[in-house]
């Protein structure tokens, strides 16, 4: 078992010990990544990278492992392989964006 699918293994127990995956249906889980991601765009508005990252590391952490977590509950429970959709985009975004283009 790879890493990955430990660490899905480990939130969708987490869920499930709390009867949580009720309310996570796959709108759901998408709106929350949204949401989450927003919040951590919050974190950086109207500061330049560095001020944000030294004043707000910590939340920066949390709000990445929310959208994290919620994009992990969404492929498991959507049976999707996160290795093989990763290495798939990246393949698709090889072939659109060649390393001699500009």
């Amino acid at each position: 078992m790879s890493d990955i699918n430990k660490l899905i293994d480990s939130i969708n127990e987490f869920r499930d010990v709390r009867n949580w995956r009720q309310y996570h249906n796959p709108k759901d889980l998408a709106i929350s990544i949204s949401i989450e991601a927003a919040e951590l765009l919050e974190d950086f508005q109207w500061k330049e990278s560095e001020q944000a990252l030294e004043s707000n590391i910590d939340n920066i952490q949390e709000e990445i492992a929310d959208v994290l977590i919620y994009s992990l509950m969404l492929c498991s429970d959507l049976e999707l392989d996160v290795q093989e959709i990763v290495k798939g985009k990246l393949k698709k975004n090889a072939k659109k964006y060649p390393i001699d283009k500009e």
